[in-house]
């Protein structure tokens, strides 16, 4: 009881002291005052009477504690006639009012400024620093791939603008860079977070995109993400002038906004739509196992990748003498005084006095030419195999608005009599409906089942192991989201969905399920999965070295890799087009001999000769070790190896 009447009577001062702040300023400071008076008038008392010197009259005693109080209260304390006393007094109140005043004012002013710090608010003075327009899950490996592209410059900055609390975002993003396990620290380079929305040109300001040297717009998670990259490229456009410095880089999702994005970005602008650019990859991994680990490599700044070079000493001769002309250095290309880029040209193609070579290297400073000529051995180069083309059976599980994509790219490069079996969450009315989107497919023939992907029936139903290849891609759950619109030549069953989180997890279930039944048949399936989140990918249950295209990772990547040189963006442009050169792996016996040590020269040499650029290989011994899985981009072209009857060349070659 005694503790109830404790708590109680806490409870009732605490009430009473919330409604005496509640009253306003005037009652504070008068109960302050009182308070105040109640403790220091007593303890003057008593500190006079106690001393032994004080005044032996009441009335002296009587102005020794007044004179205590006025030195305590800072009212000054002096004795003399009334008028005096009072004239005193009222000057130091004023003088009291003045300083108390002065203070909170000053305290008041690094008050505001400390939260508009704290708020992000404040401008952003830099010059040659990065931009990061936007928040989604790619600003983890945007971030941590701009860190490691600056590792080799002493002082860099990146300054992101998001409508996020700064102290979240810098939060954040050092949890995100300590989770994607950053190859460098972020010591050389300062990341600058600011709050705000991207769509207000007057708040872009705050992170000075006029005197940056790159400006990445990331699309936001949800539906409306491309809209909002198309409102922010407009605002960024208002907020800079044309003609600007500043390379700007963005992604879009659907293939339905690239163009009004790219209008709204500018001539400067480079507009990536990752729909085409996973559709692309989806099908050219499921038709060369492995190429997924090529493109991961060649993308980040880890090992090597795109570069382009000025082609000192080689103007006036050819591509073919070109390609031999750097030992650590892989040519793949020519960059055009116009801006064309002209990926794999024929050997016989004259390099120009404005010309630059396009060659995949270390860093930009590696590469130095150097004859690799004499390494290439002439007896160990032989003509390839003729290697026949069959019809093969193909199994596409799962639909979002990527799949039409992807179906279209599965025509291009199959042979007649082809079939595409799919399976994916839908009616006998939509499938009839999907039927359309494969009539005008002249290889390709594609029959659609009404299926549950995660279910374990369904897919032992399939005999999976059959099939030539399995492309497993993401599918909302229907039962936990709602489709969006869907777009005219897409039934409303495979509609544009949202929650890519609900994707990974389905697809990470129907894997399960693939694995159980390559198990039982005692095989590997021939497995190109996509994923949304790269934190899934490491939960898959799939082997060692196995083919995923994550999409927000790989669009992150090639945003970095355009915004650290924009003259990518048109190599990018090329290698993914429908037309042109693109990588394969082929078997390195159809190159080389493969009884004997050769150098890497030797299988530049061969592909050469074949109209192709080599630029690596495959060992089938370590395609399942860590972390490289076999893979080896740009050798030393005096390296000489023993390559195995099975082994890979990888060489960029006409599609």
């Amino acid at each position: 009881m005694a503790q109830q009447h404790t708590t109680s009577l806490r409870l009732r001062l605490r009430y009473r002291f919330d409604t005496l702040v509640a009253g306003g300023t005037a009652p504070l400071i008068g109960w302050l005052a009182l308070c105040c008076l109640a403790v220091v008038v007593p303890a003057s008392a008593v500190l006079v009477w106690a001393d032994r010197a004080a005044p032996a009259t009441l009335s002296g005693r009587i102005t020794a504690v007044w004179v205590s109080v006025g030195q305590t209260l800072k009212l000054g304390g002096a004795v003399g006639s009334p008028l005096y006393v009072l004239a005193s007094v009222t000057l130091a109140l004023v003088a009291l009012l003045f300083v108390s005043t002065l203070v909170s004012l000053i305290t008041t002013g690094i008050n505001q400024r400390l939260m508009s710090l704290r708020r992000g608010h404040s401008t952003v003075l830099e010059a040659g620093h990065t931009v990061v327009l936007g928040w989604s899950d790619q600003i983890f490996p945007v971030v941590a791939e701009l860190v490691a592209a600056n590792a080799n410059q002493r002082r860099s900055a990146i300054a992101v603008l998001a409508p996020k609390d700064k102290v979240d975002m810098e939060d954040e993003i050092a949890t995100g860079l300590a989770g994607t396990g950053t190859r460098t620290g972020a010591g050389t380079t300062r990341i600058i977070c600011r709050s705000g929305p991207t769509t207000d040109p007057t708040v872009l300001a705050r992170v000075s995109p006029q005197t940056a040297k790159a400006v990445l717009v990331l699309p936001p998670d949800g539906d409306c993400g491309d809209a909002h990259v198309v409102k922010t490229l407009l605002a960024l456009d208002a907020a800079l002038p044309r003609p600007r410095d500043a390379v700007v880089v963005a992604a879009v999702r659907d293939t339905r906004n690239h163009l009004t994005a790219r209008l709204a970005a500018g001539p400067g602008g480079h507009v990536l739509c990752a729909d085409e650019i996973i559709a692309r990859l989806l099908v050219q991994t499921a038709r060369q196992p492995g190429l997924s680990l090529v493109y991961q490599d060649l993308l980040d700044f880890a090992g090597d990748e795109f570069y382009t070079a000025a082609a000192a000493g080689l103007t006036g001769r050819t591509f073919g003498e070109a390609l031999l002309a750097f030992t650590t250095s892989s040519v793949v290309g020519l960059l055009h005084p116009d801006g064309r880029v002209a990926l794999n040209p024929d050997p016989g193609t004259e390099i120009g006095a404005g010309d630059r070579i396009v060659l995949v290297c270390e860093d930009d400073d590696t590469a130095v030419p150097e004859p690799a000529g004499p390494w290439v051995d002439e007896d160990a180069i032989v003509t390839a195999r003729p290697r026949p083309r069959f019809a093969e059976r193909l199994l596409l599980l799962g639909w979002n608005r990527r799949a039409p994509l992807v179906v279209e790219q599965l025509d291009e490069f199959v042979s007649a009599g082809t079939t595409l079996d799919v399976v994916a969450l839908g009616d006998e009315a939509t499938l009839r409906a999907a039927a359309e989107i494969a009539a005008a497919r002249s290889r390709l023939d594609v029959a659609f089942h009404s299926g549950d992907i995660t279910d374990p029936d369904v897919l032992a139903k399939l005999d999976v192991p059959a099939y030539d290849s399995v492309i497993v891609i993401g599918e909302t759950d229907r039962e936990s989201t709602a489709p969006a619109a869907p777009p005219e030549t897409v039934p409303p069953a495979f509609a544009p969905e949202s929650g890519s989180g609900t994707d990974d997890d389905r697809t990470l279930v129907t894997l399960l399920h693939l694995r159980a039944i390559g198990e039982a048949a005692g095989s590997e399936l021939p497995l190109t999965t996509e994923m949304s989140d790269d934190a899934n990918r490491l939960l898959a249950p799939a082997r060692a070295g196995a083919d995923f295209i994550v999409s927000g990772r790989l669009i992150s990547l090639l945003m970095t890799q355009i915004s650290e040189s924009g003259h990518l963006a048109a190599v990018f442009e090329e290698l993914f087009r429908a037309e042109g050169s693109e990588f394969y792996l082929r078997p390195v016996a159809d190159y080389v001999r493969t009884d004997r040590e050769v150098a890497f020269a030797t299988l530049v040499e061969s592909a050469r000769r074949r109209r192709e650029c080599a630029v690596g290989y495959r060992l089938r011994a370590e395609a399942a070790t860590a972390p490289a899985y076999g893979v080896r981009l740009n050798p030393d072209k005096r390296r000489r190896i023993r390559f195995g009857e099975h082994d890979w060349v990888v060489v960029l070659a006409e599609s």
